[in-house]
């Protein structure tokens, strides 16, 4: 056991190397280039006019939002598919993304404010994880297949709702399709220093019930008997889990599928003890999300994609993949 935790440790500080990786090569890409020599000697402190402040005010802020928002969705997606136990539930699916960008579109148009824009997306995503949880709830069990479905409604109903705000706000439509879309073109220090904070704090709580999460995925009769309260860790797993969401939609809207592919990928790799997948996934998640920023902005460069597109593009196979491989194993039953 003891070795097997040192390979544990020993993957995790690969995980992390791979995390300084991606994030040197995103900082280095771009209109202008910063070769690894430049960027060393920037982070040093060396002043070198216009490439310092490219590096400390556009691509700096923008690598380090992508690692904690990448980071804080694949926290909560390991939690929701663990307390789910389905493989398929994610911040996206489940409609919270969207119900937080309600929020946050509800605050814009109704001028509350920057600071509201926060606030709105938090109230909106707890709101409608609650919903989904409350409709797919019949007596004291949770259908997940019900569960599920409901997330995809609600997140439909929620987009509808978004899409006749854009076409009654002219004015303000470019900020909107800006959240629906999701990107870190936007990004500054201010958001760093909002989002990331909430961001810890949520998966900090998160990771401090890893235990009993692997209780519930026993099943919750077998926790209970065991002395876990089930319901008592569904609602701050759920609470934390919204706040997680909503800081990150509140600075750079909805991208989905983050929560749904990394921790699928990293229960294959360390398997289902939540006390080490949630390390992997933070690590893993804060990697694909830097990688896919990146691609967003080479893609189409001088032009710039959504990174929302690119998780999209990547987690719309991924799910269908996950549905056709639960069919086959179904009728292999």
């Amino acid at each position: 056991m003891k070795l097997l935790y040192n390979s544990y440790k020993t993957l995790l500080v690969v995980f992390f190397i791979l995390l300084l990786v991606a994030a040197a090569f995103s900082l280095s890409l771009g209109t202008v280039r910063i070769t690894a020599g430049d960027l060393i000697r920037l982070l040093a402190g060396y002043d070198d006019g216009t490439n310092r402040i490219i590096l400390f005010s556009l691509r700096l802020p923008r690598v380090i939002q992508a690692a904690f928002v990448g980071a804080g969705l694949s926290v909560v997606g390991t939690f929701l598919q663990g307390l789910l136990r389905n493989p398929m539930a994610d911040p996206y699916v489940l409609g919270v993304s969207s119900g937080a960008a309600f929020g946050a579109t509800f605050a814009i148009i109704s001028g509350l404010g920057t600071a509201s824009v926060g606030l709105g997306s938090f109230l909106a995503a707890l709101g409608t994880i609650y919903a989904v949880y409350m409709i797919a709830k019949s007596g004291s069990r949770v259908s997940m297949a019900s569960m599920l479905l409901a997330g995809i409604a609600i997140s439909a109903f929620m987009s509808s709702i978004i899409s006749l705000m854009m076409l009654l706000h002219h004015d303000e439509l470019s900020r909107i399709v800006f959240w629906t879309m999701g990107s870190f073109s936007l990004v500054t220090w201010r958001n760093v220093l909002f989002s990331a904070p909430l961001i810890t704090a949520g998966c900090l709580v998160m990771f401090a019930y890893s235990r009993e999460l692997n209780a519930i995925m026993t099943g919750e009769e077998i926790a209970e008997h065991l002395g876990v309260n089930t319901e008592a860790v569904k609602k701050v797993v759920l609470t934390a889990g919204a706040l997680v969401t909503a800081a990150a939609v509140a600075v750079t809207g909805i991208i989905g599928f983050v929560g749904l592919i990394v921790p699928h990928i990293c229960r294959l790799l360390v398997g289902p003890d939540n006390r080490i997948l949630v390390p992997f996934a933070a690590l893993a998640g804060a990697i694909f999300l830097i990688l896919a920023d990146t691609l967003a902005r080479l893609i189409l460069a001088p032009a710039e994609m959504p990174t929302g597109i690119i998780t999209a593009a990547v987690g719309g196979p991924f799910f269908i993949y996950l549905l056709i491989r639960s069919k086959m194993k179904h009728e292999g039953s």
